[in-house]
């Protein structure tokens, strides 16, 4: 068996100028052990030019310095909340209503993460070129070296311009010290044309495999992957949609047709490779069983093997259970799903009982002789009023609790919907503040689907109507449990061992229960039961045209097509926003399925209250503040001017 080493948790950068900067002008002096090792000793073998590139590497993950909610917040907020499909309370749910400003902590926490890890990648190329090939291992070493760094360079400014427009392009070399004020980027394009040039070189330079079989590192699919994206993003920035204003072409391509074109090949090379393949079920994409599994591209894995983590281990600080369960079973109330989202889902799909628990609300039971079919086509018993995984009743079975009315009251009303693709691993109430904090997940930047879905948007884009559709009907196989058939026993034998091990570890399994609620018990079956509902699937084609013609949006089929699936495959996962942004649905998507309206008695009524005027230009999110101070070259987005 060849064994799979994973680069996990946070790397310990001791180099000296390797990345202990930001832009924020101060905190590059806020080191310690600044000179434990001399700079050359980085790069005098192969081992210490890996333990330097580590120091890249490590803002990929939280971070206290900076952001020790990276991966949720600020990237939740930014990539799904302007959707309204995901939803918060609190001061969280500006996030909802286009109320986000240049004062929002989660923005400028964000910025100073990325650019962290970005002159962290430019100081780490910059010294990798004084040194020849043979210090570090040879010049496959060295194609590795640099195609990560420039790999991960990329997905930082990817991060920066999906979320801010215009930024400031820090090249090789350049950082907070010495780089303390720098304009924006002149143009989008001229922005989009330095990442794609970062990630053009990354797809060069390494192979689909792993350097050393070392999981978490970038690889040449990560890079096409992105590599696609980013054409599709100038596409949209050179599009009369896309552009706010700002005009520029760049250098090749200097068309919308050429850029999708590009992107195509990119996304035809990776289905083509042979490297990836669907996972056979939606539904297991986040147990700690599928930890890069056949469809993960590039993933952000917290995971620490069987360790149950600390509190001063930042790999596991992530607190995505308390930021994702029921307020009611020890939840923060960051994240909520809409009723609108639910609905969206044809009955057989098991992408819906894969995502999310419902409360046990009685208008939806389908034994309710009132249930109303307009609230959902069907309601899944296996997510009905219970998180089955943990085996945890919805409200915990108290009297009165809110979990059984459409939108949860905490304080602000909420959809009592919570998603189930990071609240599964580990309690947010029982044994979860001592040995039970750790709550092993992977967070997805690129599987599969992004990149079949992608590819179907530049088919029809490119008048290859056959093949979009075809990439959308094989999604749909999948989410309709075809590939699940026949394997059911094996599924089971992968999947379930887990929970089992978490109900030893809950210490109930004779199946009695605390005064929390929780009822655990061991199991045979994997908590949403394996299975086909493949005789239900219509074609996509078939299906999209009767739903975008009910709906009434203004769009053409094929992209209410590809942007409901994204809908349906993707929520919570930060690509959402960004993917409906650069195919130019969002306008639609927000006026057709969240209507203005204005809606009495939340409890009883599934539909989400928009009351504001949805504004295309305010996608491009507003410079934090903290920065216009700082950067006095730095001018504020066109929709924040004035309005700070």
């Amino acid at each position: 068996m060849k064994t799979k080493y994973y680069i996990l948790g946070i790397a310990l950068c001791s180099v000296t100028g390797l990345g202990l900067t930001s832009c924020d002008n101060e905190e590059f002096l806020d080191v310690t052990a600044y000179d434990v090792v001399d700079e050359a000793a980085s790069y005098e073998s192969k081992a210490n030019a890996k333990r330097a590139l580590n120091g890249v590497y490590d803002m990929v993950f939280p971070n206290d310095t900076y952001d020790g909610d990276w991966g949720f917040k600020p990237n939740l907020f930014t990539g799904c909340h302007p959707t309204i499909d995901t939803q918060a309370t609190g001061w969280d749910k500006d996030w909802n209503s286009q109320n986000w400003n240049a004062n929002s902590s989660e923005l400028l926490s964000g910025w100073k993460h990325v650019y962290a890890g970005i002159c962290r990648a430019n100081d780490f190329l910059e010294k990798l070129k004084d040194y020849p090939a043979e210090n570090v291992g040879g010049e496959k070493s060295l194609k590795y070296l640099e195609g990560e760094g420039r790999a991960l360079r990329g997905f930082y400014y990817h991060w920066l311009a999906t979320t801010f427009g215009r930024v400031p392009m820090l090249a090789t070399g350049e950082n907070g010290a010495n780089t303390p004020e720098k304009a924006a980027a002149e143009t989008y394009a001229e922005m989009w044309d330095f990442i794609i040039e970062d990630f053009k070189a990354a797809a060069e330079l390494l192979d689909w495999q792993p350097w050393d079989g070392e999981y978490g590192r970038c690889t040449k699919g990560m890079a096409l992957a992105f590599l696609g994206d980013a054409y599709m993003w100038k596409a949209y920035r050179l599009s009369p949609e896309g552009k706010n204003g700002i005009e520029g072409v760049g250098v090749a391509p200097t068309t919308p047709n050429e850029c999708y074109q590009l992107a195509a090949a990119c996304f035809q090379e990776i289905l083509n490779s042979g490297t990836y393949k669907l996972n056979d079920s939606f539904t297991t994409l986040w147990d700690p069983a599928s930890a890069w599994g056949p469809e993960a591209i590039w993933v952000e894995q917290l995971d620490e093997g069987s360790n149950w983590g600390k509190w001063d281990n930042l790999t596991s600080k992530l607190m995505l259970k308390w930021y994702t369960a029921c307020p009611e079973n020890g939840g923060w109330g960051s994240l909520y799903l809409s009723w609108e989202w639910y609905s969206c889902y044809e009955k057989g799909d098991k992408r819906r009982a894969g995502s999310c628990y419902t409360g046990a609300v009685p208008q939806i039971d389908p034994n309710n002789p009132e249930y109303d079919p307009q609230y959902a086509d069907w309601i899944e018993p296996a997510i009905y009023g219970v998180n089955p995984y943990l085996q945890e009743v919805l409200g915990k079975g108290q009297a009165g609790t809110t979990t059984k009315q459409f939108h949860f009251n905490n304080g602000e009303w909420a959809p009592a919907i919570w998603s189930s693709k990071m609240w599964r691993t580990a309690s947010a109430n029982y044994k979860a503040w001592g040995d039970g904090h750790w709550s092993p997940t992977p967070i997805y930047w690129k599987r599969l689907p992004n990149v079949m879905l992608d590819y179907a948007e530049c088919c029809f884009r490119l008048g290859n109507e056959a093949e979009g559709w075809a990439q959308l009907d094989k999604l749909r196989e999948r989410a309709f449990g075809k590939y699940e058939a026949g394997k059911e026993d094996e599924l089971t034998a992968k999947y379930l061992p887990y929970y089992n091990s978490f109900a030893d570890w809950v210490g109930r399994a004779d199946g009695s229960t605390d005064d929390g609620g929780l009822f655990i018990k061991t199991r045979t079956e994997y908590p949403i039961p394996f299975g086909s509902n493949d005789n239900l699937r219509m074609s996509a084609k078939e299906y999209y045209t009767q739903y975008a013609s009910q709906k009434g949006f203004e769009s053409p089929v094929w992209k209410v097509a590809v942007n409901t699936e994204r809908r349906k495959e993707f929520n919570c996962e930060w690509c959402l926003r960004p993917d409906m942004q650069k195919s130019g649905f969002m306008a639609d998507h927000v006026a057709h399925n969240y209507p203005k309206r204005n809606v009495e008695n939340l409890k009883d009524i599934p539909w989400t209250n928009r009351d504001y005027d949805y504004n295309d230009l305010k996608m491009d999110m507003p410079i934090p503040q903290d920065e216009l101070i700082k950067n006095t070259l730095l001018e504020q987005n066109p929709a924040y001017r004035g309005n700070n």
